[in-house]
């Protein structure tokens, strides 16, 4: 994780939390349309947990995490549970879940680190689990006017990026445009993927 990118979160976590974007409800629902019933689902940078309150509100067994210690207290506030804080480096679990919810997170990974994260949240799927990321779409990283960092990769990048991660069943890259932190409008890239049986 970028360490400026961090900071930014760890600082500005509670203006963070008092955001509500809720223009990713029909992914959400689509996501949790193809898990089973009480499916075991991680959710990577959970933020303040309103994606990991509906999982949970609809009987899923969720495993909300964020990398900022200070973003996994407003959303164990808010959650009423423990949240962890965890790197996404350090993601062991080995077939521990049939899903993992990664929205609007994975877009600060380095761009020569992403294929490893991607091999790690590969290895914590099930055979034939369901994995969901949003990225924002460019042709090469760099910072916002904020200073995160970001990815910023192709489609074509991307599906290249994750086929050197591990062997994926289907893959598929919708595009769209959300208004971010910043409020400023971003060219999406929308990542449905499931693990081979």
């Amino acid at each position: 994780m970028d360490e400026d990118t961090l900071q930014f979160y760890r600082s500005n976590a509670q203006a963070y939390a008092g955001r509500e974007i809720t223009s990713r409800q029909t992914r959400i629902n689509r996501f949790l349309a193809v898990l089973p019933s009480g499916a075991s689902i991680l959710e990577l940078g959970c933020g303040a947990g309103a994606d990991s309150a509906q999982m949970l509100a609809v009987g899923f067994d969720v495993r909300p995490t964020d990398g900022s210690p200070e973003l996994a207290a407003e959303a164990s506030r808010r959650l009423g549970r423990p949240v962890e804080t965890l790197l996404f480096h350090d993601l062991d679990k080995v077939e521990a879940y049939d899903g993992v919810w990664a929205n609007a997170c994975l877009l600060h990974v380095p761009r020569p680190e992403l294929a490893e994260v991607l091999s790690l949240i590969w290895r914590a799927l099930k055979p034939s689990g369901h994995f969901y990321a949003s990225f924002k779409a460019g042709e090469e990283d760099g910072r916002d006017t904020l200073n995160r960092y970001y990815n910023y990769p192709s489609p074509e990048w991307l599906r290249e990026t994750y086929a050197s991660a591990g062997t994926w069943s289907s893959l598929a890259i919708e595009k769209g445009e959300v208004r971010g932190f910043d409020d400023e409008w971003a060219e999406m890239l929308f990542v449905m993927a499931r693990k081979s049986p």
